[in-house]
């Protein structure tokens, strides 16, 4: 497969929720567009919070027909059971999302657990740098914040470097900057980062 540019965001209609795409979860992107190609009619989505699992998983229904089943891993194990079961005898693709993989669910039936084993599964790693930098663009923007490439490289270059950490870095910022009523700047979110407890420790800030 060739590698994408980045980033891309799917579908593209401009009218509809976009996913961004990049190295991270491009593979699960492709796996999810092509349920015809599962071995079985029933795949899991695993990913970590707020990477846009639920939102991916929404996309995925729509374009394919699927059924979706959210936080898999806090279901009853008996209605995942029929509904794989059901998957297979329906023919409609079932998408199972959850935070971790099933072997860390703790799962009690033998049946489930060996279905579960033979599932396909697309999996959502931490962003790389492109996409994380575009994450905290679209986050900013979405809130009116200013997002300039400056002060998003300083941020991205300083936060943990994950989906959770980039919305609660604009959260930080949009409830200090509406607290003070001022645009931001690099000294603004320095401050209000360190007051969230959300900067990095690793790397000094030499600004």
């Amino acid at each position: 497969m060739s590698q994408l540019a980045l980033p891309l965001a799917w579908p593209v209609d401009p009218g509809s929720d976009t996913y961004l795409i990049g190295p991270s979860n491009e593979r699960a992107v492709r796996q999810l567009e092509r349920p015809a190609e599962w071995p079985v009619r029933t795949a899991l989505l695993v990913g970590p919070r707020k990477s846009g699992r639920s939102l991916l998983a929404r996309i995925f229904a729509g374009k394919n027909g699927g059924i979706i089943i959210d936080d898999a891993e806090r279901v009853a194990e008996p209605t995942l059971f029929h509904a794989w079961n059901s998957a297979q005898e329906s023919g409609t693709p079932l998408l199972l999302v959850a935070e971790r993989y099933p072997s860390a669910w703790g799962l009690a039936l033998p049946d489930l657990r060996s279905r579960l084993a033979a599932s396909p599964v697309a999996e959502i790693g931490a962003p790389d740098d492109a996409l994380f930098r575009a994450l905290l663009e679209r986050q900013l923007a979405h809130r009116g914040l200013d997002a300039r490439p400056d002060l998003v490289d300083w941020l991205a270059r300083r936060i943990e470097r994950s989906h959770l950490a980039a919305l609660r870095a604009v959260d930080a910022l949009d409830a200090y900057a509406m607290e003070r009523r001022r645009g931001l700047s690099i000294p603004f979110a320095r401050t209000s980062l360190f007051e969230a407890g959300l900067l990095s420790p690793v790397e000094p800030d030499p600004s």
